[in-house]
């Protein structure tokens, strides 16, 4: 079985029309990137407000990194 054919702690991300495993994986992102992706495709259906903030936090991380800026 492939790790794909499998989630660990519901469906949030199989019920979706492209997961975010494969648009991460497929287009090179790095973690806080790929976490971005991640929380945005889930917060509808798993966890709400506080996914949109991890959305938000790194982001900030990324703003940090590439422009040295702090909120």
């Amino acid at each position: 079985m492939s790790a794909k054919d499998k989630q660990v702690g519901g469906t949030h991300y199989q019920d979706q029309a492209i997961e975010p495993i494969d648009y991460i994986l497929g287009n090179r992102l790095e973690f806080c990137e790929g976490n971005i992706v991640k929380y945005i495709s889930r917060y509808r259906h798993k966890g709400g407000k506080q996914d949109l903030e991890k959305v938000i936090h790194y982001a900030e991380f990324l703003i940090e990194k590439h422009y040295g800026e702090e909120k």
